[in-house]
Order: structure tokens, then C-alpha cells, then sequence
């Protein structure tokens, strides 16, 4: 798969004015449609719609369509443990479990979103879209679909996916295992509530198990897998021993010498300061940075609070919002910690961790825009400074990093709503300033801020290690 996708449209200046004067109109609508308690989410009953495409921004020529058949994966209800009468409370506690995976859903604030569960981003087309389209950010920017060097397309049998959601993750690594001649690798989709197609019908070896990831142990037996994923589940089960929990089950349905690869990325924006390069183990790493236009963070890599207004204000928002439910606003700084404390169980520990300006850095020296329109086709230019203009595809990434944290705080507006104070109105004319800041590019008021992502690893110690 090539290319980028563009949730939001024209790159010019004019038409990012239509733009925010439409983004305006559709507020104004769906907030018409709450008021009259009507889901917007209607497109996603039961699944995603029969064929839902992301729109492309013009001047981009490489381009993706994500399509979703309209049938759920086979649910395995086999492996769900039944309600058992061993006492009133806990067969209380199984009926609830079982009403809350027959139907997961609710409505709120005119969205689709989870019932009875913590979790506090919505659940329809619109927020997984906003997943689709961050997955595909990141394995554009890691180069790769796992990151991990020890899983070797040989002898990888069985994968396990986490939180899957829409499993475009487990579609996109069928394809990339199968290019490689590993097309047996069977997949499997863990959520609770099902909302991934029947990949089977595009000839990926596919099950789905419905299960509230709150509730241990997980429904496989031991040492089943080859490789577990986690990606984007910060926002699932709250600090503590839910999350250390979680991790101890990834241990335990992997067989040894097995790998656990977890994907993440912060929700509050830090500004990327200058710095010259430094030294990297992993030239392979490095030359993907370069490709991308996006940089390694390491220890000594300086940063800065946002220097946005808006970004700030959002950030102050989400770090209290998410405090207040005992979720990390910033889970990248955390992930590889709580990894590194299971030292008897894992070994070969691995980390990659990248910043992905939203727009132009001053101090790169190059006159570009983060717009793909504006960006020379063909050989990029070099600046009087001698440094390279961004090329089509390296604005497109940061585009699309843009694009996903303006979703993101889109999506979580109920929360910031709360944490700002600020009523209806209130919210509608600080979001339509945000957007006319932030998408036009005359304004060139981002100071860069970045969208953090991170990829970390290790493999479960066999008895020889």
C-alpha cells in the first residue's frame, strides 16, 4: 500500500476558508441532530458502512481505500465463559458481562459510545476512521507493520490483535506476511464489541473474540501465540493493576520465544525544539526518519511545552480530563517501564520512539508548506540554507499528523467540554478558531508542536535465556 490518505480538504488558502465555513455548517447540524438525541452514528449500527473511503486531499497521487465488507469476523462465543450459579454475586457479575457484549452500545451526546465502560472516546465511523487513518500514519513512518526484528515471517503461525477495533492492522499484515510467502498466518481479533468485517471473505485466516478486556484471564490458553499487538489502548484500562494485569496475560498466551509489540502515542503535544542529529545504533531507523522528514526521539531530545494558544489550552484540557479518569496523557514515557519490570518473563527488549511535526519548523531552514498542493512535484528544492524542501509524501505525513490530533480533539469533546467550562457556544467558536488557525496556512502559528508515537518490544524468555 502506498500513499497517505487526507481526511480534510483543499490545501489553499481560499479553500481551507470554505473549509472551516463548511466544518462550521456540519457543527451547527450535528449539534441540531443531538438536540433531537438522533445518533449521528447511524452508518455504524451494527459495523462500518459497506464501503467507506477516506477523501483525498487534491495534488495527492498515491492514494488508499479503505473498504469494510458489512458482516462481523466469526465471534467465538465458544471461548466465553458461561454464567455459572457458584453464587449470587458472581452470577450476577457473568449475566452482566454476557448483556454487556450482546449489546455494547449506547448513545451520548449524540454518538455511538460503549456502555458501562470507561473508555471515553466514541465507537462510530467517524473516531475509527481517526484509528484507521493514525495506524496507517505509523507504518508509514516506522517503515514497517511490526517493528520488533525478531519476528521472522518463518514459523509465525498464529497473531493475536489487541483492541482490535476495525482490524485494519491484522488486514494490512496478512497482506504484508502473505507478499512474503507466510500466507497460513492466522489472525486473531480481541474487543468487546464487534466492530471489525469478516476477513475471511478477503482471504485472511480470521477469528473474532468478543471480550471485556477488564475482565482476566483472557479467554486463550497458554503459550498460543507468536505475536501479540497492542496498539492504541491507553485510553482502555485505567493506571495500575488493570494495565499491569493486561500485560502479565500478553505474557502468558505467548509461547517462548514469542513477541509482544505494544504501539502508542501521546495525547498531549510537546514543541520540538533544534537539535543536531544524534547518533543512532540502527542506521535502518535513522534512514527511515530521514525519508519521512520526521525525527528519532531520544533521551537528550530537547522539547518545549506547545507554543499554540490552541494547542495549549487542548492540552491543559485533555491532561485534566484524562487525570480524572486515572488515564495517561502521555502513555509513551510509561510503556517501556512497565516492560522492564517483567525481566523473568521478557528478554530482547526494543524501542523506537518518533516525533512527527504537524507543519513547517523554522529552524529547518526550508520555505515549505504543510500542504501537498504547495509542494513541488518531482525532485524536492533546496533552500539558500541548503537543506531540502519537504517532498510530497513528507508533507503528507505531517498533514495527516495534523489531521489526526484535530480528530482526536474533535472526538473528545464532551470530556474538554467539561474540563474548559465552556458551554455549547462556547466550545463551537473556540473549535472554529482552532481549525481557521491551524488549517490555514498564512497564519503559520504552530511552533512545533508534534504528534509523539512510539513502538516498544520484547520476546518471552525461553529456558535457554
Amino acid at each position: 500500500m502506498e500513499g497517505l490518505i487526507y481526511a480534510y480538504g483543499a490545501p489553499k488558502s481560499a479553500a481551507q476558508q470554505k473549509f472551516t465555513q463548511e466544518r462550521l455548517a456540519a457543527i451547527a447540524e450535528q449539534r441540531e441532530r443531538r438536540t433531537l438525541g438522533q445518533d449521528r452514528g447511524q452508518a455504524l449500527e451494527r459495523t462500518t458502512s459497506n464501503s467507506s473511503s477516506l477523501t483525498v486531499a487534491p495534488g495527492v497521487r498515491d492514494t488508499i481505500t479503505i473498504t469494510r465488507d458489512p458482516s462481523y469476523g466469526e465471534m467465538d462465543y465458544a471461548r466465553l465463559p458461561p454464567p455459572t450459579p457458584s453464587s449470587n454475586s458472581s452470577s450476577q457479575s457473568e449475566i452482566a458481562h454476557h448483556n454487556l457484549l450482546s449489546n455494547p452500545f449506547e448513545l451520548r451526546h449524540g454518538r455511538r459510545y460503549l456502555r458501562e465502560l470507561p473508555y471515553p472516546l466514541p465507537v462510530d465511523l467517524h473516531e475509527i476512521q481517526r484509528q484507521d487513518l493514525q495506524t496507517l500514519l505509523c507504518t508509514k513512518v516506522f517503515g514497517k507493520l511490526v517493528c520488533s526484528p525478531n519476528v521472522k515471517e518463518k514459523g509465525l503461525e498464529r497473531v493475536l490483535e489487541i483492541g482490535c477495533g476495525s482490524a485494519y492492522w491484522s488486514a494490512m499484515c496478512h497482506e504484508y506476511f502473505a507478499s512474503l510467502g507466510a500466507d497460513n498466518v492466522s489472525f486473531t481479533g480481541l474487543d468487546v464489541a464487534p466492530l471489525a468485517p469478516d476477513l475471511k471473505k478477503q482471504g485472511v485466516n480470521w477469528s473474532f473474540v468478543q471480550h471485556d478486556l477488564r475482565r482476566f484471564p483472557l479467554p486463550f490458553e497458554d503459550e498460543h501465540f507468536d505475536l501479540v499487538m497492542m496498539k492504541d489502548m491507553s485510553l482502555v484500562l485505567p493506571e495500575g493493576m488493570a494495565s499491569q494485569k493486561l500485560i502479565d496475560e500478553c505474557i502468558r498466551v505467548l509461547r517462548e520465544g514469542g513477541t509482544l509489540e505494544i504501539w502508542e502515542s501521546d495525547h498531549v503535544l510537546r514543541s520540538l525544539l533544534p537539535h543536531p542529529p544524534a547518533p543512532m545504533k540502527q542506521q535502518v531507523e535513522q534512514e527511515a526518519a530521514t525519508k519521512t522528514a520526521t525525527f528519532l526521539v531520544a533521551a537528550g531530545t530537547p522539547f518545549a511545552p506547545a507554543q499554540n494558544k490552541y494547542l495549549q489550552q487542548a492540552n491543559a484540557w485533555i491532561h485534566e480530563a484524562l487525570n480524572r479518569r486515572k488515564l495517561p496523557p502521555m502513555p509513551c514515557s510509561r510503556i517501556g517501564p512497565i516492560l522492564y519490570q517483567e525481566p523473568e518473563s521478557l528478554a530482547n527488549f526494543g524501542s523506537r520512539r518518533v516525533a512527527i511535526p504537524l507543519g513547517e519548523l523554522r529552524w529547518e531552514g526550508a520555505k515549505h508548506s504543510r500542504h501537498p498542493s504547495d509542494v513541488p512535484q518531482g525532485k524536492p528544492k533546496v533552500s539558500e540554507k541548503g537543506q531540502k524542501a519537504l517532498t510530497l509524501e513528507q508533507a503528507a505525513i505531517r498533514q495527516t499528523a495534523l489531521i489526526s490530533v484535530l480528530q482526536f480533539i474533535e472526538n473528545l469533546e464532551p470530556l474538554l467540554k467539561e474540563a474548559s467550562g465552556k458551554n455549547t457556544d462556547e466550545w463551537s467558536n473556540w473549535w472554529a478558531s482552532m481549525m481557521a488557525d491551524l488549517l490555514d496556512p498564512s497564519q503559520a502559528s504552530l511552533g512545533g508542536e508534534c504528534l509523539e508515537i512510539g513502538a516498544w518490544w520484547a520476546t518471552k524468555r525461553t529456558e535457554d535465556v
